[in-house]
């Protein structure tokens, strides 16, 4: 049987690791922190103003009805506002569809010939189904499981409550879709949320370093050999990317 397509973006549904981390009063940094490390659902509260703003950008891949999933979904799985930026003020969603839109998204160096059989979680990805036809039909799916359920309505309209319960039940497999397991979905939804947060900015997400930022990484700058010694102290300059300290410039 054919090896990974490509790394495995399996997990696991704990959610009481949520609960945990907020019962001991685990700050929103570090709770972001432990979760980007660990292979589970995530559904943050966010801090302050309810006022999120997806940035603006053109679509490459996503339909307008597509986008306001997206745009609904990440901002679930990384909340923020405009003082403590999550995914939708880190450009995630652009980022994702850029990628899908790409040569990731037509799964152009994975091996796409079959069998189509389950395999193990260290085989990885395993559907026949392109991450962009993944995409695609899944996004439909979970709109129509929720236009069944919540009175005609679309999964961007939902209440957030209401939209993190559907995202739990994909990561639990409680919801069933047509042609691959609701899981399958919310696994790699929720691995190119991660991405889109951390990745470099000229990537189109990571947007002014949002995701560095809340972690303490500075970027990649061309040597730490005088801060490697310096044990305990604030690295003092501002994070850089691979384009420079533009947190905004995109590759072309």
């Amino acid at each position: 049987m054919p090896v990974a397509r490509s790394p495995s973006c399996s997990l696991f549904a704990t959610p009481s690791f949520q609960q945990a981390a907020l019962d001991r009063g685990i700050t929103r940094r570090r709770f972001v922190q432990a979760a980007l490390a660990l292979p589970t659902i995530i559904a943050l509260p966010a801090c302050g103003s309810d006022d999120r703003k997806a940035i603006k950008v053109s679509r490459t891949f996503f339909s307008a009805r597509e986008q306001r999933f997206i745009e609904a979904a990440t901002a679930r799985l990384i909340p923020g506002d405009a003082s403590d930026p999550g995914a939708l003020e880190a450009g995630v969603p652009f980022f994702i569809d850029l990628q899908l839109a790409g040569p990731y998204g037509r799964a152009d160096r994975w091996y796409m010939e079959g069998p189509w059989a389950s395999g193990t979680e260290q085989q990885g990805y395993q559907l026949k189904e392109t991450p962009a036809q993944l995409y695609r039909k899944a996004i439909a799916e979970v709109d129509a499981y929720c236009r069944k359920h919540f009175n005609g309505m679309d999964y961007a309209d939902l209440k957030t409550s209401e939209q993190e319960q559907v995202l739990h039940d994909l990561d639990e497999d409680k919801i069933q879709l047509k042609d691959f397991p609701g899981q399958a979905f919310f696994a790699i939804l929720w691995q190119n949320t991660q991405e889109g947060f951390l990745s470099d900015p000229m990537y189109g997400g990571n947007r002014n370093f949002a995701g560095w930022k809340l972690i303490g990484f500075p970027g990649p700058r061309y040597n730490y050999v005088k801060e490697i010694t310096e044990y305990g102290k604030p690295y003092p300059l501002p994070p850089v990317g691979l384009l420079g300290r533009d947190g905004t410039r995109i590759r072309s």
